[in-house]
């Protein structure tokens, strides 16, 4: 099999059984899909969504979050991973947005690195969420359930099976992949022990052809 046989069968098989695939993370605005991302980092999307409604309640646009100060706002995030970092860079991000960007997420990858807390990922995720953007955010589900696939081969980076995603995807799929991605090794292809017998795509993953006795 091919690798452009492999992804149109991938393809096929998402757009036939998840065909609106989407983040699980919960937001109204530009705004709040910023700060739950930023959030997510080394995070459960369901730890996340437990306390965004609270935040989002008190800060509800990027000027009341930047006149915040860090006492504050840590209460309200206190339970996610990292709290004291996050809460440093959510404040320092929403300054950044009413100081540079007249209160209004960018929705440029380049623009959206410049804020604090947000680096690549984040930056293709948001994009591709509210703009559909053709960027592919990478994390770990992604990345292992790719090279199982067989979508990427030898990335060693997250950059690198970024990169070969954008390559062999057409451009019109590549914002809704992720989430295809993402969710299957959610779900399905988890990390210790994936759930191979109820996997739709056996017929062309080397991890599952490999393994067979």
């Amino acid at each position: 099999m091919t690798k452009n046989e492999r992804y149109r069968f991938v393809i096929h098989y998402f757009l036939e059984h998840n065909p609106n695939a989407d983040t699980e993370l919960l937001y109204d605005t530009p705004f709040q899909l910023l700060v739950a991302v930023i959030l997510s980092a080394q995070c459960t999307d369901k730890r996340v969504n437990q306390t965004t409604p609270a935040f989002f309640s008190r800060f509800p646009n990027p000027r009341r979050l930047s006149e915040a100060g860090f006492e504050e706002v840590f209460p309200y995030i206190k339970s996610i991973s990292y709290p004291n970092s996050k809460t440093k860079h959510l404040l320092g991000m929403a300054k950044m947005l009413i100081d540079d960007f007249e209160g209004q997420v960018p929705l440029t990858v380049e623009e959206l690195m410049k804020l604090p807390g947000v680096g690549r990922k984040t930056a293709n995720v948001v994009t591709s969420v509210i703009d559909n953007q053709p960027n592919m955010a990478v994390d770990t589900h992604v990345f292992r359930v790719s090279a199982r696939i067989g979508l990427t081969t030898h990335a060693k980076t997250v950059l690198e099976a970024e990169k070969q995603l954008i390559k062999n995807l057409p451009p019109e799929y590549v914002h809704i992949a992720h989430h295809w991605l993402i969710l299957h090794g959610r779900y399905i292809c988890v990390a210790r022990k994936p759930k191979c017998s109820i996997c739709g795509l056996r017929p062309v993953c080397k991890f599952y052809n490999k393994a067979k006795p």
